[in-house]
């Protein structure tokens, strides 16, 4: 869906992902950055184009642009889904960095940002995260970032090759926030961001 939400903080911006965006993600997305996802790999910007066009599209979905706050640089795209303002829950996840952001400050700042939003400015009552089982960098980011795992979903996603995955995963609550955000705050400051 169409958005206005930005983000910034710990040298990252949250923008509305647009197609302004769609170069820099075709720069840097391959196989190994797209590991995980069940939509088939978008090759080249018109492709992107297409990517960010049906990202907007989606209902629930509030789609981010994650680039450098002081260059500009895009750095990946992550997304608020599945949002539910009536039931205040809201996943989090259609998540992918360019490598060179790995291992850095940089996912940590970006959930940051979304998650004070989502529990602090939309009064959340439920924060998920997902994941295919198969892919353990994601399953550890997650579980980096204090959330909460819940269980696996069998044969819940189905990749673009048309094999079945199963999903972890993983929520934070209201009461469980602080402790995460504290969390979060600790790793960006032991990196001097």
């Amino acid at each position: 869906m169409l958005h206005d939400v930005t983000l910034e903080g710990h040298g990252v911006r949250l923008v509305p992902l647009d197609a302004s965006h769609a170069d820099g993600l075709a720069a840097f997305v391959d196989d190994r950055v797209w590991a995980g996802m069940s939509s088939p790999l978008p090759v080249g910007p018109a492709a992107w184009r297409e990517e960010v066009a049906r990202a907007q599209a989606a209902p629930g979905r509030v789609a981010f642009a994650a680039v450098d706050a002081a260059t500009g640089e895009v750095r990946g795209s992550t997304s608020f889904y599945d949002w539910e303002p009536r039931l205040l829950r809201v996943e989090i996840g259609h998540t992918y960095f360019a490598p060179r952001w790995w291992g850095t400050s940089n996912n940590p700042a970006c959930k940051l940002l979304m998650l004070t939003h989502a529990f602090e400015t939309w009064g959340c009552a439920r924060v998920a995260f997902r994941a295919d089982t198969r892919n353990a960098r994601s399953v550890g980011a997650i579980t980096r970032l204090g959330a909460v795992p819940e269980g696996v979903l069998r044969s819940h996603r189905l990749a673009p090759d048309g094999t079945r995955g199963d999903s972890a995963y993983f929520s934070i609550l209201p009461d469980e926030w602080p402790s995460v955000r504290d969390g979060l705050l600790a790793r960006l400051g032991a990196r001097g961001d």
